[in-house]
């Protein structure tokens, strides 16, 4: 009796699976971004979170989870109940660069998550302090080949796509200086606003308004064409030929959450991107909107994890 009795309580249970599936959501959400505030995934992740909110009638709540190189929150969002209600801003380093960059990661980049939309392609830039002597990428090479290891660059943290964007104009440029990381793009930035260190490579969006107010010098973008919202500032590929990094950003949830539920929060991301003000918004700090379905995300996936892992061979960017 009683062994029919928890049988039929399972599957009573496993009956209300699509139906909370169907009602979902009917709590805030959490969007767990592997990052300090301030820099360009935190802004995207507000964006996306204040329409994507509107769309499902719940909140989408952001979470800031900084440490290692983004490894810390993404880990948070592997291991959190696949039920959609935990999700993750994940980018080009917490699925493509710290699996070749860390000798041991608390996730898998693919087995651990299921895709929910690629939202946006966001360039890098190289800035300096405006009281720093080198006014382009050219005089930047010239002034560190000149002074090897004088001069250090702040980055958000080792293994970060800017620690990465830095190592490989390092060896690109035939250059040496020290690398200095922090935990975030924010709290960098506000050390090379200082002065205290010179140089950063930034997500553009996070700088942009320092470049505009001149608190900040931007030498070039690492792309392999102008920002748009910036056409004034060269690539560093016309100093550095060849040369080019960018970062995307790109929603996930952990592996196991329903079907119904990743389409869901896949409709609701898509219909943020499509918005107007989204992609003006976007548009201010040089993002490109992008969109996808969970399968074209994945496959975005596997496709950067190829494509970055010689580049950071090459790099001889490592964290134990």
């Amino acid at each position: 009796m009683l062994r029919t009795l928890a049988a039929a309580a399972v599957a009573g249970l496993l009956a209300l699976g699509p139906a909370a599936a169907q009602d979902f959501p009917t709590r805030p959400i959490t969007l767990v971004v592997p990052f300090a505030a301030g820099g360009s995934t935190d802004l995207v992740g507000r964006l996306i979170a204040e329409r994507m909110s509107a769309e499902l009638g719940q909140p989408v709540i952001v979470e800031n989870k900084g440490g290692a190189g983004g490894n810390l929150g993404a880990a948070q969002v592997a291991k959190a109940n696949p039920d959609g209600y935990t999700i993750l801003m994940g980018t080009v380093a917490t699925h493509a660069l710290n699996p070749a960059i860390y000798k041991k990661m608390p996730y898998d980049p693919v087995t651990s998550f299921a895709p929910i939309s690629l939202l946006a392609i966001v360039p890098n830039v190289l800035i300096v302090n405006p009281e720093f002597p080198a006014k382009t990428t050219e005089e930047l090479i010239v002034l560190l080949k000149k002074e090897p290891g004088k001069y250090s660059y702040a980055s958000s943290g080792n293994g970060t796509p800017l620690h990465l964007s830095g190592e490989l104009f390092k060896s690109m440029a035939g250059v040496d200086m020290q690398h200095i990381p922090y935990q975030g793009a924010g709290p960098a930035l506000v050390d090379v606003l200082s002065g205290q260190v010179p140089i950063m490579f930034d997500n553009l969006p996070s700088s942009s308004s320092h470049i505009k107010s001149g608190k900040l010098r931007a030498l070039g973008v690492t792309t392999a064409d102008k920002a748009t919202s910036f056409p004034d500032i060269p690539t560093i590929a016309e100093a550095v030929p060849g040369y080019e990094t960018y970062t995307w950003n790109a929603l996930f949830a952990p592996a196991g959450t329903p079907p119904e539920v990743v389409a869901k929060l896949n409709a609701a991301a898509n219909k943020a991107l499509a918005d107007p003000k989204v992609q003006a918004r976007l548009a201010d700090f040089s993002a490109k909107p992008v969109g996808s379905t969970p399968e074209q995300l994945g496959e975005h996936v596997k496709k950067e994890i190829a494509k970055w892992a010689p580049i950071v061979k090459a790099s001889g960017a490592q964290v134990d």
